[in-house]
């Protein structure tokens, strides 16, 4: 019995090995070729397609499980920021720029269809949090509910990345027409 251990240990590490790979080449492949096939994202991790489809039944199982990693990435980035302390505008402002590293890092994220997801769900409560924050601190205006700020700075940030994407603006230019647009939005 006890031989079976290290054999499905090792396994189960290869198994982790593949996934790895497979959502790694993922990410690059994606950033560079938004529609680019399972074949080709099996050929660049250097599995099998087989192997890719034991791993993510489909191309959207894969392309949710590689916004799912894009996503913890960000939201460690997110928590490094410190968002409890210092100005709660500035703050704000700092997530908005770390989104849009994102973009450049990932034009990816600039093509996947934008709809409300729990993946948008850390990130609003973020904003919700840092909001609140600097209402009480009066650094943010009081004249608008939280609720509605939040879904107007979501809607800038998704309006800016269309914008990207349709290439009406470059990513420097969209990150500092929606910080621009963002401060005087939330200013008192």
């Amino acid at each position: 019995m006890s031989e079976n251990k290290p054999v499905r240990r090792r396994r189960r590490a290869d198994a982790d090995r593949s996934r790895t790979a497979i959502l790694d080449a993922a990410v690059v492949l994606l950033d560079e070729q938004p529609d680019a096939s399972l074949e080709r994202i099996a050929e660049v991790a250097r599995v099998t397609r087989q192997t890719v489809y034991a791993h993510f039944s489909s191309r959207e199982v894969l392309l949710n499980a590689v916004l799912d990693e894009l996503t913890r990435e960000t939201l460690e980035g997110i928590d490094a920021l410190g968002l409890d302390e210092g100005p709660a505008l500035d703050k704000l402002l700092r997530l908005i720029n770390l989104s849009w590293r994102m973009f450049e890092q990932h034009p990816l994220l600039l093509h996947v269809p934008q709809t409300a997801d729990e993946r948008h769900d850390p990130v609003i409560e973020r904003f919700v949090k840092l909001i609140r924050r600097g209402q009480r601190a009066g650094e943010i205006t009081r004249e608008l509910p939280v609720d509605w700020l939040v879904t107007a700075l979501i809607a800038l940030g998704h309006a800016a990345g269309e914008s990207v994407a349709a290439g009406r603006l470059s990513t420097r230019t969209a990150s500092k027409t929606l910080n621009a647009t963002i401060t005087r939005l939330l200013k008192p």
